[in-house]
């Protein structure tokens, strides 16, 4: 391991991943130093980040923020905002490694933008490929850069790949807890609440993934995710619902062996072997007892009753800009939801909606994506809107 630390810029550092981030950078004893961070609004703890860190510099949405931010902090931090203040975080000479966090569509150009410099990146935005894997991967591709999987699930994936060709691969097969609704009855789902949604029964997530993995849709969007990072296509990925969350993902290969990644589900152990690959640091966490830990079970997911999952696999056949679609509906979607505008059952519904009005459109450029974005985040409101007139 090299005795200089590896210089990382985090987008997203007050998110729950971005927390996580900070904590492995303590815990690696000078391997990692932080140089750029970025956020949105929570400046009280972007402060503290900051004051600790010291990094040389750090971006906001806004400038009235940046502004507030600037008079909260002790070091002599250059802080910049807006989507340009973002941009320039991700590209900075300095950084060595991008960890990509932001949630939701906001994170593709920051992203785009550390790949382009010629960046590599630890990826937890999923969002990202699945708005534009085909130009993501492209441009990765074209720059000789690395995109290194921060998903528990994708990491595992990552793992039981090292040292195997793409060719020996059969099917790669995703966990999913099943979220805190697995057992409910079709009958009990429209009653369901956003502070039901967001109890996560084993990982501590934010509200929209927690959303997102209650009504599997999260698992959909890892679909499109898997399909992008391993080249693999949609009839050789499966999924299957574990709820003990300890295996956290597996491989299938041609001779019928399947490897499978297991451990405690703490999101610090896929982050650090993404910001310390191809080396592992030593956590110093609860390690899993493999002899109180099952037994372990595994089902097929409920389709019928969750059909966001089917919804992401449809959209990846349809293939374009189809995924882009997805995601923004989805995006509104689950706004509405937290915002108690419409009901849970009403998600899918309108994702649904909006996905067989527009469809998908050839992918060539970053505007076919935003188009597609921006058009679908139009069309799910209005949705949302005619929703709410016949409450």
């Amino acid at each position: 391991m090299s005795s200089r630390p590896k210089q990382i810029a985090v987008l997203g550092s007050t998110g729950s991943i971005g927390q996580s981030v900070m904590d492995i950078v303590r815990k690696s004893r000078g391997s990692l130093k932080i140089v750029g961070l970025a956020a949105g609004r929570n400046i009280d703890l972007l402060a503290s980040q900051i004051d600790e860190f010291k990094p040389s510099m750090a971006a906001v949405f806004s400038q009235e923020l940046a502004e507030d931010l600037e008079s909260k902090i002790s070091s002599n931090t250059m802080i910049l905002f807006g989507k340009k203040g973002y941009n320039i975080i991700a590209a900075m000479e300095k950084a060595q490694l991008v960890v990509s966090a932001m949630v939701g569509a906001a994170g593709l150009i920051p992203t785009l933008t550390a790949i382009e410099a010629g960046k590599d990146v630890a990826l937890a935005n999923k969002e990202t490929l699945v708005a534009a894997g085909e130009l993501v991967t492209s441009l990765v591709r074209k720059k000789g850069v690395r995109l290194l999987p921060i998903d528990s699930e994708h990491s595992a994936i990552f793992q039981c790949l090292q040292g195997y060709k793409q060719n020996q691969v059969k099917k790669i097969i995703l966990t999913a807890s099943g979220g805190p609704f697995r057992q409910k009855k079709a009958s009990e789902l429209s009653a369901i609440t956003p502070e039901e949604a967001v109890a996560h029964p084993n990982w501590s997530m934010g509200a929209k993934i927690s959303v997102d993995s209650s009504t599997l849709m999260n698992k959909g969007l890892e679909v499109i995710e898997a399909h992008w990072l391993f080249d693999i296509p949609p009839e050789r990925i499966q999924v299957v619902v574990h709820p003990q969350s300890i295996i956290h993902s597996m491989v299938e290969f041609k001779d019928g062996s399947i490897l499978a990644q297991l451990g405690m589900p703490d999101m610090r152990v896929p982050i650090s072997y993404a910001l310390m690959w191809p080396e592992r640091m030593d956590l110093d966490l609860p390690t899993l007892d493999i002899f109180q830990c099952g037994p372990l079970t595994f089902e097929k997911p409920r389709i019928q009753e969750f059909p966001c999952l089917g919804l992401a696999f449809e959209a990846l056949k349809t293939g374009g800009t189809a995924p882009t679609v997805l995601n923004a509906a989805n995006e509104v979607a689950v706004e509405a939801f937290l915002s108690k505008r419409i009901s849970f059952l009403d998600i899918p519904k309108l994702i649904s909606g909006v996905l067989h009005e527009i469809g998908g459109e050839e992918m060539k450029s970053l505007d076919d994506v935003l188009r597609a974005d921006a058009l679908a985040r139009l069309k799910a409101e209005t949705g949302v809107e005619q929703i709410e007139a016949k409450a």
